[in-house]
């Protein structure tokens, strides 16, 4: 189905962050996974090119009619659109981080999470000198690791991350990632995160 050509109804300089941002990046990520052109692109969907080359640089601000044409045509829900990624791993370590004192409890919030999901929470040993499966989880999952005790690596392909007693990190689960312990041991708590959508 045929559609008018969608003007640029918004531009916005400078580089692309938040929603814009994940959406550039999901946008030019899928069009290229599914081997479309910006040109193929713009005849299934009816959307400019100009539009479409704009919007993958993260400098306009698409309406959501254009946004969901986009999406259907790449076989994305919404949602897998404009959901923001973990592109590196986030870091809180011991002693960041402003704790709040709440009658006798003294709380330091780690992370927070926007959207609605289900979750797994896990407490792991691991033994010195260990290096523990490789695991991923599925599309959109978000996994947190608090280190109670001890230190760890979290490695992927991409990157590696040493904590040690009392640091966090948050990272996208989605990417093949294995914990490694040194001389000591590690007692750490894993929360996985995983999309409604």
């Amino acid at each position: 189905m045929r559609h008018e050509k969608t003007p640029v109804l918004a531009v916005t300089p400078g580089p692309a962050s938040g929603v814009r941002g994940a959406i550039a990046g999901n946008l030019r990520r899928t069009r290229l996974a599914r081997g479309f052109s910006v040109r193929e692109l713009a005849e299934l969907t009816g959307v400019s090119k100009a539009l479409i080359s704009q919007i993958e640089r993260g400098v306009a601000n698409p309406t959501i009619e254009v946004l969901t044409r986009l999406a259907t045509s790449l076989v994305l829900t919404f949602a897998e659109l404009t959901r923001t990624h973990l592109v590196e791993p986030e870091v809180i370590r011991r002693g960041e981080g402003e704790p709040q004192v709440v009658g006798d409890t003294t709380v330091r919030s780690l992370f927070a999470a926007a959207d609605r999901r289900r979750f797994e929470l896990a407490e792991g040993d691991l033994p010195p000198m260990t290096r523990s499966a490789k695991s991923a989880h599925e599309r959109g999952s978000v996994e947190h690791a608090y280190v109670v005790s001890g230190t760890v690596s979290v490695e992927t392909d991409a990157w590696t991350v040493r904590l040690g007693e009392g640091d966090a990190v948050r990272f996208a689960a989605e990417l093949d990632h294995v914990y490694v312990t040194g001389e000591a041991g590690c007692r750490v708590l894993t929360l996985i995160s995983f999309s409604e959508d």
